[in-house]
């Protein structure tokens, strides 16, 4: 790992300074879960029991897909409670935008509150110094958007400023730590203070024949938010950067927009995910890898540590066998699937936490690593990082 030697932080009259030049690093990290837990062995019953459904063949396929994502636990807003409250959510064909919007818009600023604060309270300064927010979600819509109703139940001040990254998937976490560093590195002194909230009330409902990615969803997706806070120019003995954000990168796929589809309508989102999915990753991954790997002349896949967000198993595993990487290349990432599921943009901040307590413990020899994340377009987001001491 690398030691940056910060050096002195203070300027002559004793107040604190920040590098005016450096790259942007990782200063926190806090995250926040719903209280609802949902064991995967309890998927099916619960699932089936909430959308009132008794066909045999969609429990054998459900059963079947919970199996198969290698997930253990997740956390859900959906409770029973909800749905008494909300019986409409269980029927086919029932227009559901508006409440699903209302418990979503609620949720996610909930969720996301906690998480931040999780971070600042890491960082251990107060939320007055955070100058910009970049806020992801791909579970709400509102004017304004939570980012404002964010930065407000945060206390942070009026002239923070707010960028929304929205609907952009699983890529939408690696996309905020690319914005925000950015931020930091054309703004000295600043912290930058991202927030992911998610939840799946947007598209849960019965499961239908037309509509067969809904039991992947069932047996895959979980809610949750995560925070972290960037700035470049860390201040000695108040601030613990774990990761410099080196080169960050992204390219999109031409003619695969429809491979990861998804339409807001009157009765929530629905999405639809093409099979050939992780073979279109695939297809691309190495030169897109390699890509970030350039920048500092590394050549050999297993000499870098390796953030890739989990979309599911299959993507993994392709990308293990495409590059030829050690087992333990991925195990964080196969880590944070069986502990959360796929929390769309939130899952590769799981991630990086696993990251830095390996990273404290020494666990991790490689001095370079990745940072993978990959949605809707198909768009694939990446960053090459630097371990510190």
């Amino acid at each position: 790992m690398a030691d940056l030697g910060f050096g002195d932080a203070r300027s002559g009259n004793g107040s604190r300074s920040h590098c005016s030049r450096g790259k942007a690093m990782l200063l926190a990290l806090g995250k926040a879960l719903p209280e609802q837990v949902l064991p995967q062995e309890n998927v099916v019953e619960t699932y089936l029991q909430d959308t009132i459904c008794d066909d045999p063949a969609t429990r054998a396929k459900l059963e079947r897909l919970c199996k198969t994502t290698t997930v253990r636990t997740r956390y859900t807003v959906m409770s029973k409670e909800l749905l008494d409250e909300h019986p409409e959510l269980r029927t086919e064909g029932t227009p559901t935008l508006t409440p699903r919007l209302d418990i979503c818009n609620a949720a996610v600023l909930e969720l996301g509150a906690t998480a931040a604060r999780a971070a600042l309270g890491e960082w251990g300064r107060p939320a007055a110094d955070i100058t910009h927010l970049v806020y992801i979600s791909s579970s709400e819509l509102r004017l304004p958007g939570g980012d404002l109703f964010l930065a407000t139940r945060l206390g942070l001040h009026p002239n923070t400023v707010r960028t929304s990254l929205l609907f952009l998937g699983c890529s939408g976490g690696a996309a905020a730590l690319r914005t925000a560093k950015d931020i930091a590195e054309n703004n000295p002194g600043s912290r930058v203070l991202v927030v992911a909230a998610e939840t799946t009330v947007l598209g849960f409902r019965p499961p239908s024949p037309d509509r067969p990615y809904d039991l992947v969803g069932a047996a895959l997706f979980g809610d949750g938010a995560s925070a972290a806070i960037i700035g470049a120019g860390p201040i000695v003995a108040e601030e613990s950067p774990f990761l410099e954000l080196q080169f960050s990168t992204q390219e999109f796929l031409p003619g695969t927009d429809k491979v990861i589809d998804g339409k807001i309508t009157e009765e929530g989102i629905n999405f639809k995910l093409g099979r050939d999915l992780p073979e279109k990753i695939e297809s691309r991954i190495e030169g897109f890898c390699r890509t970030l790997m350039d920048q500092v002349g590394i050549k050999e896949f297993n000499d870098v540590f390796w953030a890739v967000h989990p979309g599911g198993p299959a993507i993994l595993n392709r990308l293990e066998v495409c590059l030829e990487l050690q087992p333990e290349k991925l195990k964080i990432s196969r880590k944070a699937l069986m502990n959360y599921g796929n929390v769309s943009s939130n899952t590769v901040f799981y991630v990086l936490e696993y990251l830095r307590d390996e990273l404290k413990k020494g666990m991790i020899r490689e001095e370079w690593g990745l940072i993978l994340a990959f949605g809707p377009g198909i768009t694939f987001e990446g960053m090459l990082v630097r371990g510190i001491n």
